[in-house]
């Protein structure tokens, strides 16, 4: 008791309480740099660079831009068979519409029309990735932008997507009946479990606080999203939905939690497994094989001809 009252009386425990108030809020401040830091990068994944123009890319692509949350963005529509249903890519986190052209043309060679476009925060697409919340809407965007087209079926569309697109392949069937046909690899449940992942693999996740703030601050940049259910509740809602659910061996997180959603999800529903969820880094034979088999799911459950689906 007595050092503490001989700091008193000589003015420095004041001093000492300052020192202790500053070196506190500099962690803090820290803290929430560090957070901000490691939440910009999740969300901003990529930045723009160079691409291919339309015109020198095979399969003769018309440029067809649309609104979205945010503003105004395109994609590629590559034409099929005329009246034919359309396939929408949906590519994954860290890639863009550009690696996703050897797909194109597999399904664009079985007469399909398909359509690829830059999610946020991915290829040309200048705003934030919402991991899954806005690239719904945009999806969605996307699909009325090719329906209004009169080269079309208008009624019947298939998605295939990986990681981000899958999520919001999966969230947007749920939303639009003229969605008859889903490829979902890698998928998770909610875009929370998205970024926990991208936290977890920055190894940031072991500084105090980080990780919740990083949360916070996500919930709070998507607070429109707080009430979207995660696709558990979802998927055994869409019993007139094909869908296919592909696992990854080089994926433990994202394998397990679309292994989880295909037993939760309603019938129709298969299941096959891969050796690597990036497409673009798989080999020329492990893509083919992807490739094969994508297309079946589609001859099968999205016929080009049609006429062979009943309405949802």
């Amino acid at each position: 008791m007595s050092f503490l009252t001989d700091l008193r009386d000589s003015g420095k425990l004041s001093q000492v309480l300052m020192a202790a108030a500053a070196l506190l809020a500099f962690a803090l401040l820290a803290l929430l740099l560090i957070s901000g830091v490691l939440l910009y990068r999740v969300i901003s994944p990529s930045a723009a660079g160079g691409e291919l123009s339309p015109e020198s890319l095979l399969g003769r692509p018309d440029v067809v831009s649309f609104s979205a949350p945010g503003g105004t963005t395109d994609g590629w529509f590559f034409p099929g068979r005329s009246t034919a249903p359309t396939v929408v890519l949906g590519h994954g986190y860290l890639s863009n519409r550009q690696e996703l052209l050897t797909l194109v043309t597999a399904l664009q060679e079985h007469q399909y029309n398909v359509f690829v476009f830059d999610f946020s925060g991915h290829g040309r697409n200048k705003h934030f990735s919402t991991l899954g919340y806005r690239e719904t809407q945009e999806l969605l965007a996307a699909i009325n932008a090719v329906a209004a087209r009169n080269d079309v079926d208008r009624t019947r569309f298939g998605v295939w997507g990986t990681s981000i697109g899958a999520y919001a392949a999966a969230s947007a069937a749920a939303e639009d009946p003229r969605i008859r046909a889903i490829a979902l690899d890698s998928v998770y449940n909610d875009p929370m479990d998205f970024l926990n992942l991208q936290i977890e693999r920055s190894g940031m996740d072991v500084l105090p606080f980080t990780p919740t703030l990083c949360r916070l601050a996500f919930r709070l940049m998507n607070f429109s999203g707080r009430k979207t259910p995660p696709l558990s509740e979802r998927l055994g809602a869409l019993p007139g939905v094909a869908k296919l659910f592909i696992l990854a061996n080089d994926n433990r997180a994202l394998s397990a939690s679309t292994g989880d959603l295909f037993l939760k999800a309603a019938m129709p529903r298969q299941q096959i497994i891969v050796s690597k969820s990036n497409y673009a880094a798989m080999t020329s034979d492990d893509k083919h094989n992807y490739e094969n088999s994508i297309v079946q799911f589609f001859l099968e459950n999205l016929p080009p001809a049609g006429g062979a689906m009943p309405p949802r």
